[in-house]
C-alpha cells in the first residue's frame, strides 16, 4: 500500500480559543456579520473555500458584500464537470471577485497513486484524499480561518454545525449554518443570482463528475453524491484523525 503523504498539523488550542472568542462575539449574527467578524479577526489569513456548485453563488455574494478581495480557493480535482469551471468564471466576473485561486492536485501524487485516473472506481476515499484533502491543506498554509457554505439542513455530520468551530489548528467558519433551504432559495431570487447550469438537469449538490448524479423527488440535496456508497463527505470537512480512520477502513 502506498504511504499517504503527511498533512501538517497545527496548534489546536489556539484555534479553540479563537473559535470560542469569535462565537461569543458573532455567533448569533447574520451570515454577513459572521464573515465580517472573521475578516476583522484574521485579516488576510482568512479565505473562502468554494466548489462553485449549485448554491455557491449565495455564500460568494454574501462575502462579496463584505469584501470582494477575500481569497476564494477553488479545488479543481481534474474530475469536475466543464459546467462547473464555466460557472466559476461567470460568478467571478458577475460578483467582481478579485482573488479566486484555482487549486489542483499535485501531479506527483496523481502519477504515484492514480496513474490511470480511475482511482475513484476502486477507492473513492483515497481519490478524494489525493485530489481534494491534500491540495486544500497545502493551499490553506498561511491561513488561520476559512469559510464554506455548509448548512445544518444538509444533514449528516452537518446537522449540528456552529458558526465557528476549531479543526486541526484552524477556525472553520460556517456563515450559513442556520439557514434552511427556503432561505437559500429566497436569497437567490431576491438578488437574481445565477444557478449552476446542471441544477436544471436535477443535480442538487455538484461535485466531481464520476461521483455525482441527479437526485430524485423527495431525496436530500446530497443524495446524488457517491450514490449507493456509505460515504457522505469528501474529506475536506473531516479532521486529520477522521480522515485517517476513513482511509484505514476503521
Amino acid at each position: 500500500m502506498t504511504a499517504l503523504p503527511a498533512i501538517k498539523d497545527a496548534s489546536y488550542f489556539d484555534a479553540l480559543d479563537a473559535a470560542s472568542y469569535l462565537d461569543s462575539r458573532y455567533g448569533e449574527g447574520t451570515p454577513q456579520k459572521v464573515i465580517d467578524g472573521a475578516l476583522k479577526y484574521f485579516g488576510r489569513r482568512f479565505a473562502l473555500v468554494s466548489s462553485f456548485g449549485s448554491e455557491s453563488a449565495v455564500l460568494l455574494h454574501l462575502a462579496a458584500e463584505v469584501s470582494k478581495d477575500i481569497p476564494v480557493l477553488f479545488l479543481d480535482t481534474g474530475k469536475l464537470f466543464g459546467e462547473t469551471r464555466r460557472f466559476r468564471d461567470e460568478l467571478t466576473d458577475k460578483l467582481g471577485l478579485t482573488d479566486v485561486r484555482t487549486i489542483k492536485p499535485d501531479e506527483n501524487d496523481l502519477h504515484t497513486n492514480d496513474p490511470k485516473g480511475n482511482l475513484w472506481v476502486s477507492d473513492t476515499n483515497k481519490c478524494c484524499y489525493f485530489r481534494k484533502v491534500v491540495p486544500l491543506d497545502s493551499a490553506l498554509q498561511g491561513f488561520e480561518g476559512w469559510a464554506s457554505g455548509r448548512k445544518r439542513f444538509q444533514g449528516g455530520v452537518r446537522s449540528l454545525l456552529p458558526h465557528f468551530e476549531a479543526s486541526d489548528g484552524r477556525v472553520k467558519v460556517n456563515p450559513m449554518a442556520f439557514w434552511n433551504k427556503e432561505d437559500v432559495t429566497a436569497y437567490i431570487e431576491k438578488h437574481g443570482l445565477p444557478r449552476h447550469p446542471l441544477v436544471e438537469q436535477g443535480f442538487a449538490s455538484i461535485g466531481c463528475m464520476p461521483c455525482t448524479e441527479p437526485v430524485s423527488e423527495g431525496e436530500s440535496d446530497r443524495a446524488g453524491r457517491w450514490k449507493g456508497q456509505n460515504k457522505t463527505e469528501c474529506g475536506i470537512h473531516l479532521s486529520l484523525a477522521e480522515n485517517s480512520r476513513v482511509l484505514s477502513g476503521n
